[in-house]
């Protein structure tokens, strides 16, 4: 540890452990107590308690991501996230790293289409490093040129090595850009490499000091911690910084039938691969709530478990394919995708146009022949089992919470949202794939074996 940059860390994490946190109970109760405050600066403060392990998580959200960028400039929040941990006023280049691993403080950050994260798991009596290390990062990183060159350079390395020489992430970005026509969630979340390859320091540093604002963020708390406890915390390291005005966030709504389109791409793989994706709305754009909660229920009926439509008759049944998977992510501010993909088999001749009529088939059989009550209710057993599974993990609470309330959407309808895959009735599935398995509103990518011809 640098002690001439570290000299004014306020030390409190040294406290004991009993001084911050409660015993740890040996159960999680039905309802886990939930508290939120706003601080006057505008910060919102979601802590949930999980008094089963003396374990806590903590998850800093801003409100920006790719999604915000404009053109020309993509990649801007990817970077800016890895430029956070150079230095600060308190902390030299790395050091906020190397203080939590001595610490044994499990930390990471990501970027998102719509936001960007910091988290940290670590023992309760450590929280306090967490917030001082993370309050001074939000407000005073120096975001200097001598450190921005090389690490752009990390950065596309980085694009190269996860999608450039990934041909499974290379279909993915190529789905997206041509399945948002009309929204900013078409460029990937790291950024084009010509974008890239032109950004400079001053525009992140624009980017920071018009983002990175106590009021477009929220901080969610989950572990074993009380509200008596974490809020003097919150108060004594993220209370002192000064409010400040910020760009707010625009919803990114895409055209309802924008039309079908294709593509076809040429690749050293396997065997060939079929890329499908409808658009779609999402929590955060939908106007009946019902209608995510059908879409959710889709994906696992069509292609989501090993006994969907797909993969029972498809994948297992004739062997057409050799894997399939469907997707549908609900947590965005603006419109979503429902995405199906499908490798063919490696013995099949068939061409991918031909596969795609077969499952074009069972799409239409939803619309004219909604799943009986034992097919739904196995499928909703099963999407609640991993919802209700995912709360083991105080990290996945965490992620839930702050999804939910960075798309504008309360932490409420995530406890809400069992009850409402409960509602949702064969009527609501039908539908739901009646309205949204279009050709107006479906985006294909046909990935061929070998180099292009």
């Amino acid at each position: 540890m640098n002690l001439l940059c570290s000299r004014m860390l306020l030390f409190a994490w040294l406290l004991p452990f009993s001084a911050l946190a409660e015993p740890a109970q040996s159960a999680l109760s039905t309802v886990q107590p939930t508290h939120e405050f706003t601080l006057s600066n505008g910060l919102k403060v979601v802590v949930r308690e999980d008094h089963r392990a003396p374990v806590v998580t903590s998850q800093l959200w801003f409100k920006v991501g790719s999604a915000d960028e404009p053109p020309g400039q993509s990649g801007l929040s990817h970077a800016l996230e890895h430029m956070l941990f150079k230095s600060s006023s308190k902390l030299c280049a790395g050091e906020a790293s190397s203080i939590f691993d001595t610490l044994g403080i499990a930390q990471n950050a990501f970027t998102d289409k719509d936001v960007t994260t910091y988290y940290q798991t670590m023992l309760p009596h450590q929280l306090g490093v967490s917030f001082e290390v993370l309050a001074d990062m939000m407000s005073t990183a120096h975001l200097r040129a001598e450190d921005f060159v090389p690490e752009m350079a990390v950065i596309q390395a980085e694009r190269r090595l996860r999608v450039d020489d990934d041909f499974s992430a290379t279909a993915q970005y190529h789905l997206e850009s041509l399945a948002y026509p009309a929204s900013s969630y078409g460029a990937p979340i790291i950024g084009w490499m010509h974008d890239l390859q032109r950004m400079n320091a001053a525009e992140l540093r624009d980017w920071y000091q018009a983002r990175y604002a106590p009021g477009n963020a929220t901080l969610v708390i989950v572990g074993d911690v009380t509200l008596e406890r974490v809020k003097p915390l919150v108060e004594r390291y993220f209370g002192v910084l000064p409010s400040k005005p910020f760009v707010t966030t625009r919803t990114s709504l895409e055209l309802a039938e924008p039309g079908e389109r294709k593509i076809i791409l040429h690749q050293p793989i396997a065997a060939p691969r079929l890329l499908m994706a409808f658009n779609v709305p999402s929590l955060g754009t939908a106007q009946n709530q019902r209608t995510v909660h059908a879409l959710t229920l889709l994906s696992t009926l069509l292609a989501g478990s090993d006994s969907s439509r797909v993969r029972k008759r498809l994948q297992f049944g004739e062997r057409l394919f050799s894997a399939t998977a469907s997707e549908y992510n609900a947590l965005f501010r603006g419109d979503s995708l429902f995405t199906l993909d499908a490798e063919l088999h490696t013995r099949q001749t068939i061409s991918l146009d031909e596969a795609q009529k077969r499952i074009w088939q069972l799409l239409d059989e939803f619309k004219t022949n909604p799943p009986g009550a034992e097919e739904l209710e196995r499928a909703r057993t099963q999407l609640i089992a991993n919802r209700l599974y995912g709360r083991d993990a105080i990290e996945d609470q965490a992620d839930r919470l702050g999804s939910f309330e960075s798309i504008g959407v309360s932490w409420r309808e995530m406890d809400d949202e069992v009850n409402q895959l409960k509602q949702v009735t064969p009527e609501d599935i039908q539908q739901a794939a009646a309205t949204y398995f279009t050709r107006q509103r479906l985006s294909t990518v046909h990935v061929l074996v070998g180099a292009q011809p």
